[in-house]
């Protein structure tokens, strides 16, 4: 299958720099804390982690936003984070990128989304998190909106990118609908809750094989059965397209047109160390290609390459346009 070829992909990615995508979702940092494990506490049956380094990383819609500027696009990013240490950190990170920070709407008594994972050996033993999933104030949900309308003319491409940490409400989305009514980009989905009626009337989704299911109360175990999901999901929710992320068996992808049409992307991967973040890239190298000029095709077979290459990475990593370029 040949959807492009090797010039017409170079050209989508030079233009990478000068399209700008927009990046609406739940915010989050990640705290990996790396160790080893030599004995078993005399405590309880529990591994002993021997601590050698930690970090923090951009997590959730942040990690969208931090893919999209690693690779070279323009990018702007809203959501909410807490009044403490971890969301002046978030901030400061986007300020470190040159990302605007505008877009970051602080709600006091509410924490920032904080997911740490302990990891020994490369296999994480346990991961615990400090959040809130309750729903954001009515005072958050506008102010968001309204950051939304004045960026609407300025970007090719949002994201709506769903951890269902609260963000993503009824209300937040209608007031999204309203304001961009008419105005020119293209809408990308990445979802979280099984109920895609939120999300209806959007242009794209970009489900996992499970979450794809979930949504139709099926269970996806056959191209067949595949095949169904997408053509569904296309009629029942009216998105112009559906991409479908299967883990090692690569991307599908479901185009609205006279007739259904499927197109597989096989993965790219060579070697997978971490899956974690790999739909970040998709959705994220997926919409800025959009943004750049590509048919959701061109924009697929770019987003599969860079998935490929990110789960080759332990942790929510990046990929950069150099390492796409070669990838092609």
């Amino acid at each position: 299958m040949n959807v492009m070829n090797e010039k017409r992909a170079l050209e989508i990615i030079a233009n990478f720099s000068q399209a700008t995508v927009l990046v609406i979702g739940d915010i989050m940092l990640d705290h990996f804390i790396w160790g080893k494990v030599a004995r078993i506490s005399p405590e309880a049956p529990v591994p002993v982690v021997a601590v050698q380094t930690e970090n923090i990383m951009l997590g959730g819609s942040a990690n969208v936003v931090n893919n999209i500027h690693a690779i070279g696009g323009r990018v702007l990013g809203t959501g909410v984070v807490g009044d403490d240490e971890m969301g002046g950190r978030l901030k400061r990170e986007f300020l470190a990128r040159q990302i605007d920070t505008e877009g970051i709407v602080v709600e006091r008594h509410r924490p920032t989304t904080l997911k740490t994972r302990i990891v020994a050996h490369n296999q994480q033993v346990v991961r615990f998190d400090r959040e809130s999933r309750m729903p954001i104030a009515m005072d958050s949900v506008e102010k968001v909106v309204a950051y939304v309308e004045a960026r609407r003319d300025n970007v090719g491409a949002i994201i709506i990118s769903d951890y269902d940490k609260g963000l993503i409400t009824e209300e937040l989305l209608d007031g999204i609908r309203t304001v961009i009514s008419g105005s020119k980009p293209i809408v990308c989905v990445d979802p979280k809750r099984d109920d895609f009626f939120l999300y209806r009337g959007f242009d794209v989704i970009t489900p996992n094989n499970l979450e794809a299911g979930r949504a139709l109360g099926m269970e996806i175990t056959s191209e067949m059965d595949l095949r169904q999901a997408g053509a569904t999901l296309l009629e029942r929710f009216d998105f112009k397209a559906v991409l479908i992320t299967r883990g090692e068996e690569g991307l599908s992808l479901f185009e609205k047109s006279s007739q259904v049409a499927h197109t597989l992307f096989p993965a790219e991967a060579r070697e997978v160390y971490d899956v974690t973040g790999a739909g970040d890239t998709v959705i994220g190298v997926f919409a800025l290609a959009l943004a750049a000029g590509a048919n959701f095709k061109e924009a697929a077979v770019l987003a599969n390459h860079a998935a490929g290459i990110v789960v080759g990475k332990v942790g929510t990593a990046t990929v950069t346009k150099e390492e796409l370029m070669k990838s092609l």
